[in-house]
Parts: structure tokens; sequence; C-alpha cells
């Protein structure tokens, strides 16, 4: 026969995470529209990004004809060994070819 369990079938439980390390931050705000605008594509070169970006790139040309792309190739792959440096470097290559936007994807 079994008896009841000292701890009445309750146990403690832990975080399995360490205490953040960042601040939350704001979201950039939202741009009105991409008519004018310079979006930059970002890939990880998994799943089919050449062809979704492909697709996406004809969807917004056909909503905002003055939308312009910086395509993936010009990054090289956002995910790997060099994957911190690569991001790092991000912000000012941005800067340097005036992108507005980005659409970063992608794998599954």
């Amino acid at each position: 026969m079994m008896s009841n369990p000292p701890n009445d079938g309750y146990y403690e439980a832990y975080w399995p995470r360490a205490a953040r390390q960042q601040r939350t931050r704001q979201l950039a705000p939202r741009l009105a529209t991409l008519e004018g605008k310079t979006v930059a594509q970002l890939w990880d070169y998994l799943f089919k990004g050449d062809q979704v970006f492909e697709l996406l790139e004809a969807g917004l040309k056909a909503r905002f004809p003055g939308v312009r792309f910086v395509s993936w190739r010009e990054f090289g792959s956002t995910h790997g060994g060099e994957e911190k440096v690569a991001l790092a470097a991000l912000p000012a290559r941005f800067k340097e070819l005036g992108v507005d936007a980005v659409i970063s994807g992608m794998a599954c």
C-alpha cells in the first residue's frame, strides 16, 4: 500500500532560463508607405528564400512602383559561423545603402 507523499503532490520548480540580459526596446515606427523607399532583403540561405524574395519583390513593386530593393546577395548569409560579425555590420551597411526598411527571412 502506498502512503501519501510528504509533499502532497507539489514540487518546487525552477525557471530554466537565466535572468533577462537586455531590456526590451521600443520598436521603430512603421513606414506609412514603401513608395520611394529602399528595402533590404536579408536571408539565412536556408529554405527557399531566393524564390520567396523574388515573389515578395514582384508583389511589392506592383503595389508600390517606386520601391527599390537591395538584394540579399549584397549582404551574404545572416546565419552560421560568421553570424555575429555579419549582423554587427548591418547598421553601417544600411546607412551606406540608404535602407529604409528590411525584410529578414527565412528558415522553417
